[in-house]
């Protein structure tokens, strides 16, 4: 059974490690908070200057003045500190953050990303993602596997305008976790009753299968 957006949110929340500075980007990403380990320490920050950010809210419970880079409503933990662009993207820059999560709307079997730009429709833009794909050394995207009409999201090569190239080094979808090697994506875990074959017919990029592929552990 594919994974819905908690479920992938859910499964990346398991490669957070304790004491990581980490980066959520728009979308899914942001439920990734909601899913870490309680007896871990691990700091959330959103480029538009708050470290310290807390699970995603209920309805009902959201705070109008408290928002991420994409202007969702997001909640802060004690202690959480809010600063201007500038010191965020210092942080960035400087590297000082483990992981970055983001969201894409295609990768590439290389790690290409492409998430900010759709020719000739109206979306949320650029953001800090140029900065965060230049400047990240670990970086996860959280997506669909295909878009809505059943086309592949994993390709040979990006279709849309890039934001990064070669920078992507694990994919989790809804229908699998691929990590992004010289030779294209390998397959490393598969969604609970996906199948390999499922996996293969919606990927277009090139697909590495080394033995068993074990079923996520959620």
């Amino acid at each position: 059974m594919a994974l819905d957006k908690n479920g992938i949110a859910k499964r990346i929340a398991k490669e957070v490690k304790d004491g990581y500075f980490v980066n959520l980007g728009i979308g899914i990403p942001t439920l990734v908070a909601n899913f870490v380990q309680e007896d871990i320490s691990v700091e959330f920050q959103s480029e538009n200057g708050v470290l310290g950010m807390g699970p995603f809210p209920f309805d009902g419970e959201e705070d109008a003045d408290l928002i991420n880079a994409g202007k969702q409503t997001i909640t802060a933990l004690d202690g959480a500190s809010f600063f201007d662009s500038a010191m965020s993207f210092s942080m960035i820059r400087g590297q000082h953050v483990d992981l970055t999560i983001l969201g894409a709307m295609e990768v590439a079997e290389n790690g290409d990303i492409a998430n900010w730009k759709i020719p000739g429709r109206l979306v949320k833009g650029m953001g800090g993602a140029m900065d965060l794909v230049a400047s990240a050394d670990n970086i996860i995207v959280a997506m669909m596997h295909t878009n809505k009409k059943g086309a592949s999201k994993l390709l040979k090569r990006c279709t849309l305008p890039l934001t990064g190239v070669n920078c992507v080094k694990k994919i989790v979808t809804n229908l699998a976790v691929l990590e992004v090697t010289s030779k294209g994506f390998k397959l490393l875990e598969r969604a609970p009753g996906v199948s390999v074959e499922t996996i293969l017919e919606a990927t277009d990029g090139h697909v590495i299968i080394d033995g068993e592929i074990p079923e996520m552990d959620l």
